[in-house]
């Protein structure tokens, strides 16, 4: 959608700058995660100001406001306005003034896109560069607000999932290479919407390489100075899905198993989803007849399995009724394909076999799997397709995310201002004046009521101006950052 970039806002910020004290000159506000409900995750990875900064804060308020005829924008806001609340304002001259700039007339501040940010210390903060445009500070909060949270809360959670298969990885011996591969994005059919998808898909890959959203490498390329001719942002495999296996009939399902990996992927890595009708027949039955075949190839095989309980599937069910089920699908590979015992004296199976799993995964499934194959002595060298179960089940509260101004300037005078609800549990108490955020033994810290010198000398440096980006991250820096 294409609009007015000053209707891309909630209705009760239209009316802001006429509720400010008469001869208010300045209003300075900052982002802050300020309460984690994720268990054991106490800093949110910063990620997607650029992509907004670049998208929208330059892009789209040229195209849809700065370039076009001044009496069609007023035309457009003004009727909006009136036919949604019912009257004019008291005055649009603010609004038709900022087109006459030709420019935002306001500056970010923000620490390095991929920084570990604990809860209550801002990632940015926003200002306005010329006295009449006070009111723009804050107006920009609802758009700034609803595209940076998702980018943001993906790739701390991405993060998470990646400290976690290092974990497993070291402690069984697994060759530590694989595990940028072993987080895999499935989420892009599940969310919300196509920028949702590529916004969280994004921030996936500053953790992983394994991606099936298209769009997010894209955008790498455009948002983020990545080069996937010199470097490798984000890749995926052949694989099948549910009409291809039917196509092939019930009682062809061993044909096409034969077929796809001899014939149409006779190497490379090929993965085959393997519940179409009966996983367990496809473990006990299809790959004891295609053994040979599958390890003749340059390649690798990976069994998908798509339904039931990931646990139980992956690791095999203690209480299950028959020995198959107790077993579980890596196991069952085991039996068939072999492998090899890692260092650490865990059993990794052969190259030329694998499996993932990309079903209702999140943090807590993929632990459990990892934990239950390292407790039967395999590696933890399943495969997870993180999707939507994953990355569109949050929101902006997930990290409390929220712009709120500290800081502002009547008549010449500053003055320090915070809110501190009574009724709250201290959560939604914001800091207090100038901020000040410095880095103390590798871990951010929130310094307020500091002086503008002070505020000078934060960690929070300067990233746009006045319509300009001023300083711009790479995919590189970022994953290089996040890494450390």
């Amino acid at each position: 959608m294409k609009t007015n970039p000053f209707l891309l806002t909630d209705y009760y910020k239209v009316g802001h700058v006429f509720q400010y004290p008469d001869k208010t000159e300045l209003v300075y506000s900052n982002l802050t995660p300020r309460k984690s409900r994720i268990n054991g995750v106490g800093e949110m990875v910063f990620f997607g100001l650029q992509y907004f900064m670049k998208e929208y804060l330059i892009t789209y308020f040229n195209e849809n406001f700065f370039q076009q005829p001044k009496e069609k924008v007023m035309a457009e806001y003004k009727r909006r306005i009136v036919t949604s609340l019912g009257t004019h304002l008291p005055s649009y001259e603010h609004i038709s003034a900022l087109h006459d700039l030709g420019y935002l007339p306001v500056e970010i501040k923000a620490l390095p896109e991929g920084s570990k940010v604990p809860m209550r210390v801002p990632c940015l903060t926003i200002v306005n560069t010329k006295t009449e445009f006070y009111w723009l500070t804050n107006f920009l909060e609802t758009l700034l607000s609803a595209v940076i949270w998702q980018p943001c809360t993906s790739a701390t959670i991405a993060y998470t999932y990646r400290k976690l298969l290092n974990k497993y990885a070291e402690e069984t011996g697994m060759p530590i290479d694989f595990v940028q591969w072993q987080g895999h994005d499935f989420s892009f059919r599940g969310m919300s919407s196509l920028e949702t998808a590529v916004l969280s898909g994004m921030g996936h890959l500053l953790s992983f390489t394994g991606t099936d959203t298209i769009p997010a490498i894209d955008a790498l390329e455009q948002y983020y100075n990545a080069n996937a001719d010199a470097e490798l942002i984000g890749g995926s495999v052949a694989a099948t899905e549910h009409s291809v296996m039917c196509s092939g009939s019930k009682d062809g399902e061993l044909e096409t198993f034969r077929r796809l990996i001899a014939e149409v992927y006779p190497s490379g890595i090929v993965s085959i989803v393997s519940d179409t009708w009966d996983l367990w027949k496809v473990c006990t039955e299809y790959l004891p007849a295609l053994k040979e075949t599958v390890l003749s190839r340059d390649g690798k095989v990976v069994i998908r399995p798509d339904s039931g309980d990931p646990v139980k599937i992956i690791c095999g069910d203690p209480d299950g009724e028959t020995e198959v089920e107790r077993k579980g699908v890596v196991e069952l590979l085991w039996d068939v394909f072999g492998g090899t015992i890692t260092e650490k004296g865990f059993k990794l199976l052969d190259a030329h076999i694998g499996a993932i799993y990309g079903d209702s995964i999140n943090i807590d499934r993929a632990t459990r799997i990892c934990e239950g194959l390292k407790a039967k002595g395999f590696a933890t060298q399943v495969v997870f397709g993180i999707g939507s179960y994953t990355y569109q089940y949050n929101t902006r509260d997930t990290f409390g995310t929220a712009m709120k101004a500290t800081y502002v300037v009547i008549d010449g005078e500053g003055q320090e201002i915070y809110k501190d609800p009574v009724t709250d549990d201290g959560t939604k108490r914001s800091a207090t004046g100038l901020l000040n955020v410095k880095k103390e033994d590798g871990r951010f810290v929130l310094y307020d009521k500091v002086t503008w010198e002070e505020e000078n000398e934060s960690e929070l440096k300067t990233v746009f101006k006045d319509g300009k980006l001023v300083k711009e991250f790479s995919l590189k820096e970022i994953r290089a950052l996040l890494s450390d």
